[in-house]
């Protein structure tokens, strides 16, 4: 397979249900379980410090978890270590990636080898939604969070870039797991939008339990 000339062939991974990472997007992560904290310590002595992202996926019949075919691999953006050894980075999205196939070897973190290909939006530019139509939106978005506990800064929101705001709640927001699977498989900003305000009213119509929260 042809790989972008900046982006390695195989990658660590990070199977973590409900975490979402989206290109030119940022997650914060805290890191204490061992096999983990080896894995960030070897990305950090890479030229690409790229972690990739990935939904667990359930296989019947099969110990242990599989994965779901596509992930999001983040940069190493920033980076701190606690008194008790744990670390605290953020990760910076670069790309969606194809799983291909699972590396064994003896690191006690998953690694696999990836196909970028398909995905190329990801790496240019922000993306646009023509048809969104924010107020509508801030209106849907405001009625969630009065039914869930949550609040807001909704200055933030409203002067939030369009990409930045629908990727933004497609993380933070507090969906299922297959759910944040859709969001980031959407195939643009739009359609990504689209499924966020599904979501959404399916909530409002009892879908998921309420539960109380902040958003910041």
């Amino acid at each position: 397979m042809k790989q972008p000339t900046d982006l390695p062939e195989m990658i660590a991974i990070f199977p973590l249900a409900g975490a979402l990472l989206l290109p030119r997007s940022r997650l914060p992560l805290h890191i204490f379980e061992p096999r983990y904290l080896q894995m960030i310590e070897d990305a950090l002595k890479t030229d690409h410090r790229l972690i990739g992202m990935v939904q667990p996926n359930a296989v019947p019949g099969r110990e242990g978890h599989g994965l779901h075919t596509i992930g999001c691999a983040g940069r190493i953006t920033q980076f701190s270590e606690t008194e008790d050894g744990r670390y605290m980075i953020t990760l910076g999205g670069i790309s969606r990636y194809r799983v291909q196939k699972e590396v064994e070897g003896f690191t006690p973190y998953r690694r696999c080898e990836v196909d970028w290909s398909g995905f190329e939006q990801d790496r240019r530019s922000e993306e646009s939604d023509a048809g969104f139509e924010r107020e509508g939106f801030l209106t849907l978005l405001g009625r969630y969070f009065d039914a869930r506990g949550l609040s807001a800064d909704w200055a933030t929101l409203k002067e939030a870039d369009d990409e930045l705001l629908i990727n933004s709640l497609s993380m933070m927001l507090d969906f299922e797991a297959e759910d944040k699977q859709a969001l980031l498989e959407a195939p643009s900003l739009q359609t990504r939008r689209e499924t966020l305000v599904t979501l959404i009213e399916y909530a409002l119509r009892g879908g998921q339990e309420e539960g109380k929260g902040m958003i910041q």
